[in-house]
This record gives structure tokens, C-alpha cells and sequence, in this order.
């Protein structure tokens, strides 16, 4: 293996500045959090899901047929998402109706997308 040298950095930030970027540090909780976001949606099931959900609320059934994989792996791949908070469901009589959970699940999905299109220019 081989040491790296390091250079002294010759750009200076005044201590006002570098304090306000230490203000808007994130708290190792919002780490955390955000963290266990980006591994849930970084699963090729789940972002199919997403994306069926992003166009309409779907029943598991639903899911399954347009996924093609089995209910169990859905039901799996549903509590995933759940437990960060992209999704949400509500019973109707017998069946369990998905979507997501809000507007920012949405914005979070397109933001995504435009940006691999924007790379693909």
C-alpha cells in the first residue's frame, strides 16, 4: 500500500462561515434516518413499486401482477418502505390499498429520475 501525501489547503474560509456550515450540519439522528431512506430505496423491487405507486394507490394483488414477484416478496418489500415512511396503505374490507406516502415521496422519485435523464444527455 502506498502513503498518501496531503497538501496544505490554501483556501481560507473566515470562522463566520465555517461556523455557519457547522450550524448546518446534520445530527447524527437525521444521518441516520436519511441513511436508511437512500437503503431502502436502494433496492431494484422497491424502486419498481415506487415507481407503480408514483402513477396510481395499487392493492398487493395489483402490485404482484405488475412486479411479477411473489406476494410474500411484495408483502416484504412493502414493510420496508413502510418503516422508513415512503409508504403508507389503508384497509378497504378484505384488502390492504398502498400508496405513497406523500408529496415528497413523489418529489423524491422524479427528482431522481430527472437527474439519470439529465446524465443521459
Amino acid at each position: 500500500m502506498f502513503a498518501m501525501k496531503i497538501e496544505p489547503c490554501n483556501h481560507t474560509h473566515d470562522e463566520s462561515s465555517v461556523s455557519q456550515i457547522a450550524e448546518r450540519l446534520l445530527s447524527d439522528r437525521q444521518i441516520a434516518r436519511l441513511y436508511e431512506l437512500y437503503k431502502a430505496l436502494g433496492d431494484p423491487t422497491r424502486i419498481k413499486i415506487i415507481s407503480a405507486l408514483a402513477v396510481s394507490e395499487l392493492c398487493v394483488h395489483e402490485i404482484v401482477q405488475l412486479i411479477g414477484v411473489s406476494q410474500s416478496a411484495i408483502s416484504h418489500q412493502l414493510r420496508v418502505l413502510r418503516s422508513v415512511g415512503l409508504v403508507t396503505y389503508r384497509k378497504e374490507g378484505r384488502h390492504v390499498i398502498y400508496k405513497l406516502d406523500d408529496e415528497h415521496v413523489q418529489a423524491i422519485f422524479d427528482y431522481g429520475l430527472e437527474h439519470i435523464n439529465h446524465q443521459n444527455q
